[in-house]
């Protein structure tokens, strides 16, 4: 009872973070990822786990920053960020995606703090040999967990893995979004507006309006396609 308890209290503190970073892209405000850190001896406490969501949200906890530009992160927002890294490291059996998640947050993290360098930044690039031969329903999937790396100028493994197959990923996203499957279809979507080569039949920009409109009440969904919309318009300042 009490782990559902504390899974119930981490998905809230996710959609809530998610919530307000959606406010953030769509506003051009600052947002303030400090505060959002219980205080206590652990990572987190029971009643506040928001340093865990702040993992699970991944580097996407920065995004306005990264994407608007303007105004530069708080260094405080870099000391929530850097907690979350350290505090969550991937444990040895932990799978591909969750490594390559823990690498796009050191690698925020550098690109935003300058005074970091690269020894003590993002670290070696995991593999991602994985993804070569995968399926493109497994291809879809682990991008779409994976859609925090999908930034402008990005080049990385799992980035160079989505430029060599962009009608998969289009494939992969009708798929998702046939199955009611608005998480994926987002984060896949968000992919597809930074590839060439997308089949011009795939309709993507009223797919990213439908997926909104279907599943736009899961803040996680809202993020993804808020990202892919504004990448798609080049609205980056």
């Amino acid at each position: 009872m009490e782990q559902s308890g504390t899974s119930t209290r981490l998905a809230g503190a996710v959609q809530g973070l998610t919530s307000e970073l959606v406010s953030a892209l769509r506003s051009g405000d600052r947002f303030r990822l400090a505060g959002t850190v219980a205080e206590g001896h652990g990572p987190e406490t029971a009643a506040d786990p928001s340093l865990a969501a702040v993992r699970v949200v991944g580097a996407d906890a920065v995004l306005p920053s990264v994407l608007l530009r303007s105004p530069p992160p708080d260094p405080d927002d870099l000391t929530v960020l850097s907690k979350a890294v350290h505090a969550y490291p991937p444990p040895a059996d932990a799978s591909p995606t969750s490594v390559w998640s823990h690498w796009a947050m050191r690698r925020a993290l550098l690109r935003l703090d300058a005074s970091l360098d690269g020894a003590s930044g993002a670290g070696p690039e995991p593999g991602a040999a994985w993804l070569d031969d995968a399926p493109w329903q497994l291809l879809t999937h682990q991008l779409a967990v994976l859609a925090a790396l999908a930034l402008p100028g990005e080049d990385c493994a799992v980035a160079r893995a989505a430029r060599r197959r962009p009608v998969d990923v289009a494939r992969g996203f009708v798929r998702a979004v046939r199955r009611r499957d608005w998480l994926q279809a987002a984060g896949a979507g968000r992919w597809l507006v930074l590839l060439d080569e997308v089949p011009r039949t795939l309709g993507l920009d009223t797919g990213l309006e439908f997926v909104a409109q279907m599943g736009g009440e899961d803040a996680r969904v809202a993020l993804q396609v808020e990202a892919a919309q504004l990448l798609r318009t080049g609205v980056l300042v």
